[in-house]
């Protein structure tokens, strides 16, 4: 065999096997048979291969302390203050049928801030048990990251309760700059939608308080860094916060778009 052509087949592996391929799948409550809201989560990791978490519902006196990890690695990242009462937790779903999946989109690697404590993981794991709905688990997600720290890199997340879902997108501010700049936007009940390691939140609403959350800062933050100059009207935090290149466009929206191809002529 041609040696270019061995070399050409390598480099496309190894492209291959560096490609995050998490995937949720979205449904609202009215665009499914049965009124349900619908969620999957899949990971690319096969360490996860049959894990169930489970955290028990319990209370805590005051100034009890929780250790936090890193949810892909185990390093030990510091202590934040525990809830007074926590909700019982099965997998990726509390007693209140809140749920929570993520995908990974990574985005601009400078804006990453290895000083924080709250990792993805945590994000999630916390955030259901001390939730009730998904409107409650945006606001106390949001609140870890800017009271002790966003730790990971550009992360998608899947928040659903059974009324309602929403799609909320976080990133940090870089290393030792305490919070994140995010924007969660509510899917509406008639229609699906997925994301699957590539950011999904372009332009929003930002007069829509009922159907569109966001930090004060998120437009702000991308003028100051350069990653913006244009109306706030057409701000796209994609496009700021983490620009296409040729892996999210062929691996990460492929993905996405077959599953819309399914439901569309």
């Amino acid at each position: 065999m041609n040696k270019k052509l061995i070399l050409c087949a390598a480099f496309l592996v190894a492209a291959v096997a560096n490609t995050f391929a998490c995937t949720n799948l979205i449904v609202g409550k009215n665009a499914s048979a049965d009124g349900s809201t619908i969620v999957s989560y899949s990971a690319d990791s096969y360490g996860l291969f049959g894990e169930l978490y489970h955290y028990p519902a319990a209370t805590y006196k005051k100034g009890t302390l929780l250790d936090v990890y890193e949810w892909d690695t185990g390093k030990y990242l510091g202590k934040i203050e525990q809830a007074r009462q926590t909700y019982n937790v099965i997998g990726n779903m509390n007693e209140f049928q809140v749920t929570i999946g993520e995908t990974t989109f990574g985005g601009r690697p400078e804006l990453a801030d290895s000083t924080g404590i709250i990792d993805y993981g945590s994000l999630i794991y916390i955030g259901l048990q001390r939730s009730r709905t998904a409107r409650e688990a945006i606001k106390i997600m949001t609140d870890l990251v800017q009271e002790y720290g966003y730790y990971s890199s550009g992360e998608s997340f899947t928040i659903a309760d059974p009324n309602e879902i929403w799609i909320m997108e976080l990133i940090g501010k870089g290393p030792g700059i305490r919070g994140a700049v995010w924007v969660a936007v509510r899917v509406p009940d008639d229609c699906i939608s997925a994301h699957a390691n590539q950011s999904r939140i372009h332009q929003f609403d930002m007069n829509d308080k009922e159907n569109c959350l966001y930090s004060p800062d998120v437009i702000s933050f991308a003028r100051e860094k350069g990653y913006f100059s244009g109306v706030n009207k057409d701000f796209s935090f994609a496009d700021a916060y983490a620009p296409l290149d040729f892996g999210a466009r062929r691996f990460c929206e492929a993905r996405v778009w077959s599953y819309f191809n399914m439901f569309t002529d």
